[in-house]
């Protein structure tokens, strides 16, 4: 990697992890308002999730950190994926997501007491958080 590729990588892993971070505490917020999916949420209060605040900051990083992470992997892989710059950031969620997240989330449901419910909402989630971290790469490192 030369000094232009990493800073492209870096600039935009920051702004993805700016956007992310936006639509990850907003959504929250507006998600908890919707009545529908309050009993969603009250999953959440069992004992499986920490809950004393001893660890919020790795909540509250999350999409810095995998915004970084996505965009050190768009760097590497960035050429195999052609077409429109939304095309190739969709295309990039959906790979992540399957090789990524698939695996991980499969373990966690054998082994936690979650729902499935729980763990596909995860899913969707992170589908949707690298999508969108896809198509700002396209656009911004393509």
């Amino acid at each position: 990697m030369n000094k232009v590729s990493v800073k492209k990588m870096i600039i935009s892993g920051l702004i993805a992890g700016i956007v992310l971070s936006v639509i990850s505490y907003g959504g929250l917020f507006v998600a908890i308002k919707i009545p529908l999916l309050k009993p969603f949420f009250v999953e959440y209060l069992s004992s499986v999730f920490v809950s004393d605040q001893s660890r919020d900051w790795f909540f509250y990083s999350h999409a810095i950190v995998i915004s970084f992470a996505l965009s050190f992997f768009w760097q590497r892989f960035k050429t195999v994926f052609h077409g429109h710059f939304i095309i190739r950031g969709i295309e990039f969620g959906i790979v992540y997501s399957l090789t990524g997240l698939l695996p991980i989330l499969w373990m966690t449901y054998s082994q936690i007491d979650v729902s499935a419910a729980m763990v596909l909402s995860w899913l969707f989630f992170g589908l949707f958080q690298s999508s969108v971290a896809g198509v700002i790469f396209a656009k911004m490192n393509p």
